[in-house]
């Protein structure tokens, strides 16, 4: 294969359980003859026993990651950077796409199961229920890295849509003191998981009255989803989804009218 052929795959390793990959990003492992994953968060599994040159990236900085893919790929080595979640959500990719791309070498991105989705699969929840929520926001709280003014945690309460927060559960009770003063009541249910889909999972359900006592008596510091709102209710759901309403038409079915 020429270089011109060959492409950095940058392969999106799900949030824990090895399983959760796609299966282009486990052929492209397969694939692959060198690897740098990000060994603080990616399951070692993932890369043990693969035919390729392993790097683990987190002890590494952008200019030696950078140096790592570029000279594998001037050599003709197939190369696979691999980020732990969906590299498109708190990836730090685009830092590493825009230096490839003034070198004029190709790239291509390939998703994984993000961490918040997974925490959804957990909970056994939808994150958009009919008449409770129709929208999801996936953010942070300020910490070492800032959030724009306009997306503080505050603001985006006043939606009252479902929320998942990432990478804050370390501030958990600032969280919530944003959250209130967003508008979100007190009894609005939260469920925190710690570590999602990995052997060790925890997880933790509560309302914003009571959820920051229940994360520090567990201990429970990072690799955490916060997730809240209405559709985390253990309760049937108000309303039903009209896509199997069977009074219901659409494209694929004529309902059926009352007599």
């Amino acid at each position: 294969m020429s270089q011109r052929e060959n492409r950095i795959n940058f392969v999106g390793a799900g949030p824990g359980d090895p399983e959760l990959i796609t299966v282009k990003g486990r052929q492209l492992l397969a694939e692959a003859e060198v690897v740098i994953y990000t060994g603080s968060l990616v399951p070692v599994e993932l890369v043990r026993g693969l035919a390729a040159e392993i790097h683990n990236s987190a002890g590494l900085n952008l200019d030696q990651v950078l140096d790592l893919m570029i000279s594998a790929w001037r050599e003709g080595k197939k190369v696979v950077r691999l980020h732990t979640g969906d590299p498109a959500i708190y990836g730090a990719i685009n830092e590493q796409l825009t230096r490839l791309a003034a070198e004029q070498i190709p790239c291509v991105v390939i998703p994984g199961v993000s961490s918040a989705l997974a925490t959804a699969a957990a909970l056994q929840t939808e994150l958009t229920l009919p008449e409770v929520s129709q929208s999801v926001i996936i953010t942070r709280r300020a910490g070492r890295t800032p959030v724009p003014e306009k997306e503080n945690l505050v603001s985006l309460a006043r939606h009252q849509a479902t929320m998942l927060i990432l990478l804050s559960v370390g501030m958990i009770s600032e969280v919530v003191d944003d959250l209130l003063a967003g508008g979100y009541p007190e009894d609005t249910p939260v469920a925190v998981v710690e570590k999602v889909s990995w052997p060790e999972e925890r997880q933790l359900r509560a309302t914003l009255a009571d959820i920051t006592a229940k994360v520090r008596k567990a201990g429970i510091s990072r690799t955490a989803v916060i997730c809240v709102g209405r559709v985390l209710a253990l309760a049937p759901p108000a309303v039903l989804s009209k896509l199997y309403d069977r009074h219901f038409s659409h494209g694929f079915r004529q309902g059926t009218v009352e007599e």
